[in-house]
């Protein structure tokens, strides 16, 4: 990772580390199991296993970006959303990344990119209407934080293995492996790559949204020392949190596929269970905003 002067936070790094190392372990397991099953055809399944890793490491960015709805803009078109961006990337001593804008009603951001230099940041126009300048740079500190950590790129190749077992499960569903043979064998392969691939995805699902907190959490507490104002990334998350409640859920379920990528989820409700959360709840950030803020002397 290039140097910034985001905080470091290595029990991130460990976190990243170990996720790609069980991530990594349950590919070989699911490419194993179907070389192993498709004997016959053993080099087409790893190169396709091969081409969709590489397309999705490649064009992850893209794919996430175009999802979402962001639309690339200039500083002519987006002047002020530019200039906070600016004034982070100097601060941070960081490339700048490419800025967008969401048409989006949901107040929200993210970001996208495998790496410093191929990276983008995203503020939905709801967002903007909602934020003042103080509360918005904090928002944006969150996600270039995102972005210098390169968390953002392990989250996208973690959720690629969670879809790859979807499709690969579909497949088998559909297609029924070996069903020209008449023994068992058909059945049986079918009924081990259903079951594998239905692991890997609750394996994947789960180690996701482990990270995905405590990415969350270490995102505030770098963008809160970055800017020295807790109290601004609070506000938002504050206002951001209470401005979602009120958008209606036909808007907030066309978001909520996407909520591992935003600074807020569409949905958190307390009743929904903290292992399957995308993100801490509230309290949390601000409970821990609220140290940083006394750590600073800051009120």
């Amino acid at each position: 990772m290039a140097q910034t002067r985001f905080a470091p936070d290595r029990g991130l790094t460990s976190r990243m580390v170990t996720t790609m190392f069980f991530i990594g372990l349950l590919y070989v397991v699911v490419v194993g199991v179907l070389v192993v099953l498709l004997k016959g055809a053993w080099v087409v399944v790893l190169l396709i296993a091969g081409a969709l890793f590489v397309a999705q490491f490649w064009y992850s960015d893209r794919i996430a970006a175009f999802s979402m709805g962001a639309r690339e803009v200039t500083p002519e078109q987006a002047p002020e959303l530019h200039g906070a961006v600016d004034r982070l990337c100097a601060l941070a001593d960081m490339p700048k990344p490419r800025v967008a804008i969401a048409e989006s009603d949901v107040p929200n951001a993210f970001a996208t990119g495998r790496n410093q230099k191929n990276s983008m940041v995203c503020a939905t126009t709801g967002l903007l209407r909602r934020l003042e300048p103080e509360e918005l740079e904090g928002v944006l500190a969150h996600e270039l934080s995102h972005v210098a950590h390169r968390d953002v790129a392990v989250m996208t190749i973690a959720s690629f293995l969670g879809v790859l077992a979807g499709i690969i499960t579909r497949a088998a569903l559909w297609s029924g492996v070996g069903r020209n043979n008449r023994d068992q064998n058909a059945a049986i392969a079918v009924l081990i790559v259903t079951a594998v691939s239905v692991v890997v995805y609750a394996i994947s699902f789960l180690l996701t949204r482990l990270l995905s907190r405590y990415r969350e959490l270490s995102a505030d507490r770098a963008a809160a020392l970055l800017t020295g104002r807790p109290s601004a990334l609070a506000a938002a998350l504050t206002k951001v949190t209470g401005q979602i409640a009120r958008i209606p859920t036909e808007d907030l379920r066309k978001a909520q596929p996407f909520n591992a990528f935003y600074f807020a989820p569409a949905f958190n409700k307390e009743s929904f269970s903290t292992l399957l959360s995308s993100h801490p709840t509230l309290e949390q950030r601000l409970d821990q905003l609220g140290r940083i803020a006394t750590e600073l002397g800051r009120p």
